[in-house]
C-alpha cells in the first residue's frame, strides 16, 4: 500500500508531516455575543460561508448553512461527495474538505424562537426605560414645587417671628418703666404659636437664633428643602432630632422663675383613693409627689422602706395626710356590693311556697315522718338507718307547694342543722313520744330561736306503747317552748310516720302558719339563694344542690357561689326531673359549676363571666388570706414554738379525709377536731368531696397520713398506689363509728399514765456502818408494809431527800422479800449512804396505765 496518492485519486492520503484538519470550502469562522435575560451573556462560534458566482445555465452549489451552525469537529474518515454533472473543467477539491449538512427542523425552530424572544426583550426594555425616564422627570417638578412651597413658607415663619419679637420688645420694655423693681422677672418670654391656637413657652435664645432665622450656607440651605415643612418644635429642637415638649418646657419656666422669686411651689391638693393595701410608688403617683419624698417621710420616721414595698391603707391615710392631700378609702369587698340582698319594691313581691325545716333528735323519725309526707323511701338508703345528709325536697298540699329541708339529727352535724335554720321560714321539731326531749332537741330548738323562724313541735310515734306526749310537752316548756295545749303559741301536732297519723293535720299547721307570715318574693330579677350541699359526682362533675330564695334561675344563667363561679347547664329537681326554670323556694341541683361550692354559701346570678371571675378570685384570695394568717397564728413565733415542743410534747395524727358530700366533710372534721387535747390532736392534712385518688394517696404518702373514706372509694389506680405505698384506707358509711375509730387511734398515741400506789412507811431507829456493805439503816415499819424492789423515798423533816430503790433487805440474817408493820427489818439504799436517825422510808409502788381520750 502507498502512503501517496495519485493525481485522479479521492481517497486521503496521510502525510506524517502535517496534522490531519477537515475544511470546507468557503467558510469563514467567528464569534458572535448572544443576550439573554438577566443580564447573561453567551459567545457563540458561528460559521459563514461566501457567495460563490455561477455561469448562466449552471446548478448552483448548496446554500449557506446557518449562522449558528455549531463548530465542525475533526474527522478521520474520508469524505464521499456526490458526483457532479459533466464540465467542462471541473476545479479539484481539495481533500481535506467537505460539504456542511442541513440543520434539522427543531434546531431551526429553536434558533427561531430564541431571536424572536430576544427581540421581545429589547422592546420590553425600551418601554421600561421610558417608563423611568418619565417617572424621574415627573419626580423632579415634585420635588422643585415643594422646595418653592418651603422657601414660601420659610419666608412667611421669619417675617412671623421677626413681628413677634418686635412685639416681645416693646412689652418688655413697657414692663420695665411699670415695675422697676422686677427687670429681671422673666428670662424668657413666650413664643404663642397662632397656627395651633394654643400658648407655647418656649426659650427666645432658641426662636430668634440666626441659625434658624435666616440661611447661613448652601449646605444648610439644601438642608431644610430636604427637611420639608419648618415646625415650632423643629425650630426649638436642640438639634439631634428630638424636641422638648411643652410642659417640659412650661414646668422648665416656672421652676427658674421660682428660683429667682424665691417663690414656693404651689401645693395641688387631691382626691386619693386607697385601696386595702398599696405600694409606695402607687402612693406618690396618686399623690403626684415624688417617691423619693415619701421614702424620706419614711426615713425620718426611723423606718428603712423602698417604693416597692406594700403597706396597709391605714399607713397610706396617714402619709397622704402628711402630705396635704384627701383620702377616700376604697376596699376589694366593694366588687360584691349590689350582688346579694338587692331591695325589691313592694309592688313586685308575689306570694312564694313556705320552707319547712325537719329538726330534731338522732332517730327520733324525721326522715321516716318526711318519707310519709312524700310517698318515698328515703331512709331506707341511708346507711345506718339515720340521716347523714341534708336534703331538700318539695310536695304540693291542697294546691299549694311546700319545700322541706331534712338535716341530720347527729350531733357532728350541728352546722347542718344551724344551715336549715338559717333557710328556712317554719321549723318543725320532731320529738319522739317514747324517747322525749333530748340534747340535739335542745340544739335544734336554740338553732331555731337563733335564726328567728317560728316552730312547729311534731310529737312522732305516738303508736308505740312507751309513748307519752303529755311529758314531751311538759319537758319543753323547760326550754321555753310553749304549745298551744298548755297556754302557748307553738302549734303541736302528734303524728305517726309508721301509720301515717295526722299528716294533713301537719300539712295544715304548716299552710297556716305560711298564710300568717305572708311570706312573699320578686320572681321577676335575677336569683339568690343558698347552697344546702355539694358533692363531686362521677359522671356529672360537680353538683350543688341550692334553694332559689328570690328571683329566677334560668338554665344558661352564670352564678357565683362562694368562690366557684360556673354557667348553668342544667336543672333537676328532687325527682330527677329537668326544669327550664326555678322559681323562688324552689330546691333544684345546678350542674356546671367549676368546681365544688361550700354547704352554706350564699349564690347569686352575675351578668357576665368577667364579673364572675373577679369576685371568685376576690374570694380565693381571701380565704388563702385568712389560712396563711391563722397558720401564722398557730405557728408563732420560732421561741414559742421550741417552748411548746419542749414543754407539752404535743402529737399530731395526720388525715386525709374524702367524703361525698361537703357537708359530710364538715362534720367529720368538726367531730374529730373535738377530740383534740393538750397532748394529741387530729390534724387534717387534706379534706374534700369525691372519690380517692392518686392525688390524695401521694399526699397521704408525704405527710404520713391515714386515709379515711367517707361513703367513697378509690378508683383502681388509687387502689394500686397505695398497695405500693403500703397506706391503709379505711372506708366508713356511718360517721359514729368513723370518730369512735379514730379516737382509739388517737389514744395510742397518748403517753401512758404514771400510777403511784403507797405501800408503807419505816422509821430508821439506828445507822450501821458494815465493812464491805456500807450503811445500813435499822428499821420499824410503821404503816403497811415494806417490800423489796419497790420504789422508796429517804424523808427527812418532811422533805424528801432522795428517791431511788433498796439495795438490801434483811430480816435478822435473811434476805426476805418484804416485812410487815411492826417488825423490825434492815435495810440499805443502792447508790446512796447519807442516811440519819429519825429519817422515814416511804415505800410505794409504780404502775403504768394506758389512757384512752
Amino acid at each position: 500500500m502507498s502512503d501517496t496518492k495519485s493525481g485522479d485519486d479521492n481517497t486521503l492520503s496521510v502525510n506524517t508531516k502535517k496534522t490531519l484538519t477537515l475544511k470546507r470550502p468557503g467558510l469563514e469562522q467567528g464569534t458572535v455575543r448572544q443576550n439573554f435575560s438577566h443580564g447573561r451573556t453567551k459567545h457563540v462560534v458561528v460559521e459563514t460561508k461566501k457567495r460563490k458566482f455561477t455561469m448562466p445555465g449552471e446548478k448552483p452549489e448548496q446554500a449557506a448553512p446557518s449562522v449558528f451552525a455549531p463548530k465542525p469537529q475533526p474527522v478521520a474518515a474520508p469524505v464521499v461527495q456526490e458526483a457532479p454533472k459533466p464540465a467542462p473543467a471541473p476545479a479539484p477539491t481539495p481533500p481535506e474538505r467537505m460539504v456542511l449538512n442541513e440543520l434539522s427542523s427543531s434546531e431551526m425552530e429553536a434558533r427561531r424562537r430564541a431571536l424572536e424572544g430576544s427581540k421581545a426583550r429589547e422592546i420590553e426594555d425600551r418601554q421600561r426605560a421610558a417608563e423611568e425616564a418619565k417617572r424621574r422627570q415627573e419626580e423632579e417638578e415634585r420635588r422643585r414645587r415643594e422646595r418653592e412651597e418651603s422657601a414660601r413658607r420659610q419666608a412667611e415663619e421669619e417675617a412671623r417671628l421677626k413681628a413677634e419679637a418686635e412685639a416681645r420688645r416693646r412689652a418688655e420694655e413697657e414692663a420695665r418703666r411699670r415695675a422697676p423693681q422686677e427687670q429681671v422677672a422673666d428670662d424668657e418670654p413666650e413664643v404663642r404659636s397662632k397656627s395651633l391656637g394654643v400658648s407655647r413657652a418656649v426659650p427666645l435664645k432658641r426662636v430668634a437664633a440666626p441659625e434658624v432665622a435666616r440661611p447661613v450656607k448652601a449646605k444648610g440651605e439644601e438642608d431644610r428643602r430636604r427637611s420639608g415643612k419648618l415646625t415650632l418644635s423643629a425650630a426649638t429642637s436642640d438639634g439631634d432630632g428630638r424636641a422638648r415638649s411643652l410642659s417640659s418646657m412650661r414646668r422648665r419656666q416656672e421652676k427658674f422663675k421660682r428660683a429667682m422669686h424665691q417663690e414656693p411651689r404651689e401645693k395641688i391638693v387631691r382626691e386619693v383613693v386607697l385601696p386595702e393595701t398599696i405600694t409606695i410608688q402607687e402612693l406618690a403617683q396618686r399623690m403626684s409627689e415624688r417617691a423619693v419624698d415619701v421614702v424620706k417621710y419614711f426615713m425620718k420616721q426611723g423606718q428603712i422602706i423602698k417604693p416597692g414595698d406594700v403597706i396597709d391603707a391605714d399607713t397610706a391615710e396617714l402619709i397622704a395626710a402628711e402630705f396635704g392631700h384627701t383620702v377616700r378609702r376604697v376596699a376589694e369587698s366593694d366588687i360584691e356590693e349590689g350582688l346579694f340582698d338587692v331591695a325589691d319594691r313592694e309592688e313586685d313581691l308575689r306570694p312564694r311556697s313556705p320552707v319547712v325545716t325537719i329538726m330534731g333528735h338522732v332517730d327520733h323519725g324525721k326522715t321516716s315522718l318526711l318519707d310519709a309526707i312524700r310517698n318515698a323511701n328515703v331512709v331506707s338508703s341511708e346507711s345506718g338507718g339515720i340521716t347523714q345528709h341534708i336534703g331538700a325536697y318539695q310536695i304540693e298540699k291542697d294546691g299549694q307547694k311546700i319545700t322541706f329541708i331534712d338535716t341530720p339529727g347527729h350531733a357532728a352535724f350541728t352546722a347542718m342543722r344551724a344551715r336549715g335554720a338559717q333557710a328556712t321560714d317554719i321549723a318543725i321539731l320532731v320529738v319522739a313520744a317514747d324517747d322525749s326531749v333530748m340534747p340535739q332537741t335542745v340544739e335544734s330548738i336554740n338553732h331555731a330561736k337563733a335564726a328567728g323562724v317560728p316552730i312547729i313541735v311534731a310529737i312522732n310515734k305516738i303508736d308505740k306503747p312507751a309513748a307519752d306526749p303529755q311529758k314531751v310537752r311538759s319537758e319543753l316548756l323547760r326550754h321555753e317552748v310553749f304549745v298551744e295545749s298548755m297556754g302557748g303559741e307553738v302549734l303541736d301536732v302528734e303524728v305517726s310516720a309508721t301509720k301515717g297519723t295526722n299528716l294533713d293535720k301537719l300539712l295544715e299547721a304548716v299552710l297556716l302558719q305560711a298564710e300568717l307570715l305572708d311570706l312573699k318574693a320578686n320572681p321577676n330579677r335575677t336569683a339568690e339563694g343558698v347552697v344546702i350541699e355539694a358533692k363531686l359526682d362521677k359522671g356529672r362533675g360537680p353538683v350543688a344542690t341550692v334553694l332559689v330564695q328570690t328571683g329566677t334561675l334560668l338554665v344558661g344563667d352564670i352564678l357565683v357561689a362562694g368562690s366557684e363561679w360556673g354557667r348553668v347547664r342544667a336543672l333537676v329537681n328532687d325527682r330527677g326531673e329537668h326544669l327550664d326554670l326555678a322559681l323562688p323556694a324552689t330546691p333544684v341541683e345546678i350542674l356546671g359549676l367549676q368546681g365544688t361550692p361550700q354547704a352554706g354559701d350564699r349564690f347569686a346570678v352575675v351578668n357576665n363571666e368577667a364579673k364572675a371571675r373577679e369576685i371568685t378570685e376576690y374570694r380565693q384570695r381571701k380565704a388563702r388570706d385568712k389560712a396563711a394568717a391563722r397558720h401564722a397564728g398557730q405557728r408563732g413565733s420560732l421561741e414559742h414554738m421550741m417552748s411548746q415542743l419542749q414543754s407539752s410534747g404535743l402529737k399530731e395524727f395526720p388525715l386525709v379525709i374524702k367524703a361525698d358530700v361537703q357537708g359530710s366533710v364538715e362534720a367529720i372534721v368538726n367531730a374529730l377536731a373535738e377530740l383534740g387535747t393538750d397532748e394529741v390532736r387530729a390534724r387534717i392534712v387534706h379534706a374534700g368531696a369525691g372519690g380517692i385518688t392518686e392525688t390524695d394517696v401521694s399526699l397521704a404518702e408525704t405527710s404520713g397520713a391515714a386515709m379515711i373514706g367517707f361513703n367513697v372509694r378509690a378508683n383502681p389506680q388509687a387502689r394500686q398506689a397505695a398497695e405500693q405505698a403500703g397506706i391503709d384506707i379505711r372506708y366508713y358509711n356511718i360517721i359514729y363509728t368513723l370518730v369512735d375509730d379514730v379516737k382509739a387511734a388517737m389514744s395510742g398515741l397518748l403517753s401512758p399514765e404514771r400510777r403511784e400506789t403507797f405501800i408503807g412507811n419505816a422509821e430508821i431507829l439506828e445507822v450501821f456502818d458494815i465493812t464491805k456493805v456500807g450503811k445500813v439503816a435499822g428499821c420499824r415499819v410503821t404503816e403497811g408494809k415494806v417490800e423489796r424492789g419497790a420504789g422508796v423515798r429517804l424523808i427527812r423533816d418532811n422533805v424528801v431527800i432522795h428517791e431511788g430503790t433498796l439495795k438490801t433487805l434483811k430480816r435478822f440474817k435473811d434476805e426476805v422479800s418484804e416485812v410487815p408493820v411492826g417488825q423490825e427489818c434492815g435495810m440499805a439504799f443502792a447508790n446512796y449512804e447519807d442516811i440519819r436517825q429519825g429519817d422515814i422510808i416511804e415505800c410505794f409502788r409504780v404502775e403504768m396505765v394506758n389512757r384512752t381520750l
